[in-house]
């Protein structure tokens, strides 16, 4: 394990990230009532309802998921700098928080979308670093 020693950062932002999907799966099913669901069973597009929120932060979190885990793996096993593997992945979990806590507790379209276009960075940036070490570092 001593080789990846050096990402540990980027490991534990990928524990937490799970851990953090785990608790959005458990408050995504909060407030839903008979009234409020659509015949699927998910709550009926209201962003003014809080059930609906914690709904979409959910599956947000879930649509970004595989993209942030294969980055992150492709980049620590290809080698690439773990300063810059860590400080990504570290900044993908905080920005996902902060639009988790964003999307739940407020209607603030703008600061989710920026929230959502940090991560978005990060991924990208995370996978444009594992491509690079594996072709030309």
């Amino acid at each position: 394990m001593e080789a990846f020693a050096e990402y540990s950062h980027a490991i534990t932002a990928l524990a937490l990230w799970g851990l953090m999907m785990v608790a959005l799966s458990m408050i995504s099913t909060r407030g839903r009532t008979p009234e409020n669901r659509c015949d699927c069973g998910k709550p009926k597009r209201n962003y003014a309802d809080p059930a609906y929120r914690r709904e979409r932060a959910f599956m947000n979190a879930v649509e970004t998921s595989p993209a942030f885990m294969a980055t992150t793996m492709a980049a620590i096993l290809a080698g690439a700098s773990p300063v810059s593997v860590n400080w990504l992945a570290t900044l993908f979990l905080l920005s996902r928080i902060a639009m988790a806590f964003v999307h739940i507790r407020t209607e603030n379209q703008p600061m989710r979308s920026a929230m959502f276009g940090i991560g978005w960075l990060c991924i990208i940036l995370m996978a444009l670093l594992a491509l690079y070490t594996v072709f030309l570092g």
